[in-house]
């Protein structure tokens, strides 16, 4: 099925719970202000695309395509990324709240994330090589067999991270926030 082309476009304050975003492939195009609550974005293509004070929570990510795209200020709860294509997957996230979501499996190497929380988000079995976390709270995110080398995590917090099931060589991490990578030991470290 070949999708319409619409480029360079601006959506502001738009409702997409009322009428559906049509299924096209989005290039160089800002969405602003918009809910997309429980929106059905399957199958749509997003190339260099930015999102800023959406809500996007709850939405259907089958075989969605994210190239280059950017979130700022959006509330994305709940989501499933695993469902996403594959090919070209890039995403960066600022100011965002992901909390619930998921990205099992994903290959999303250089991952920009910035004052985002990431509270209870599921990272088993992901590329997150290189990747950084600025200001992100990951209390109770999910790494296991992650993939975090050479991730920058010297400001996150609230993580818990098992170095013994996780690839962690040349990851960066700060104190106090490190003693996350010893909770399964159940040991008390005073200062």
């Amino acid at each position: 099925m070949k999708l319409d082309y619409i480029e360079e476009q601006t959506f502001d304050k738009t409702d997409f719970t009322q009428q559906a975003l049509a299924k096209a492939e989005y290039e160089y195009c800002h969405f602003t202000n918009c809910n997309f609550l429980n929106a059905d974005l399957s199958e749509i293509r997003f190339i260099n695309c930015e999102f800023v004070d959406c809500n996007l929570s709850g939405v259907n990510l089958q075989q969605t395509s994210f190239q280059e795209v950017s979130f700022k200020d959006c509330k994305l709860l709940g989501l499933h990324f695993e469902d996403c294509k594959t090919f070209s997957f890039a995403v960066n996230f600022t100011n965002c709240q992901l909390n619930h979501s998921s990205f099992y499996q994903v290959k999303m190497s250089k991952t920009r994330f910035v004052n985002t929380n990431l509270q209870e988000v599921d990272f088993t079995e992901t590329d997150l090589s290189l990747s950084a976390f600025t200001e992100c709270d990951l209390l109770n995110a999910t790494f296991e067999n992650t993939n975090l080398e050479k991730a920058d995590l010297t400001t996150a917090f609230n993580y818990s991270i098992d170095p013994e099931l996780n690839r962690i060589k040349g990851a960066k991490f700060s104190l106090p926030a490190v003693t996350g990578l010893l909770h399964k030991y159940q040991i008390q470290i005073n200062q």
